[in-house]
């Protein structure tokens, strides 16, 4: 059995557990903010058999696109913000973050 962790952006969230429903596959979705452009994402965990590992990321690959977005920088901490000018910047977001783990034990009650 393993534990698969995967973090996606938000605007992915509700397509990707549209879509784990209808292949039979259970998630837990806990909220979670990214920390980089302190954005919201969506961390779902998922445990399942060896053998349905690749089901589950065919389906998370399928349904968490990267794309492009224009962001202002954060305000930095600290000194003077005097000549700070916060351009927007353009970034990759979306996607997904997926870790894959080995579950020594699993119980359910």
């Amino acid at each position: 059995m393993k534990l698969v962790v995967a973090v996606v952006q938000d605007k992915d969230s509700n397509r990707l557990s549209s879509a784990l429903i209808q292949q039979g596959i259970r998630a837990t979705k806990l909220a979670s903010t990214g920390g980089f452009l302190r954005a919201g994402n969506t961390t779902f965990m998922i445990g399942i058999e060896d053998e349905r590992v690749q089901d589950v990321l065919t389906v998370i690959k399928a349904n968490c696109k990267v794309r492009d977005q224009l962001v202002t920088p954060v305000t930095p901490m600290g000194g003077t913000t005097d000549s700070y000018i916060p351009f927007p910047v353009e970034v990759q977001v979306g996607g997904a973050a997926v870790f894959i783990m080995p579950v020594e034990r699993f119980e359910h009650f």
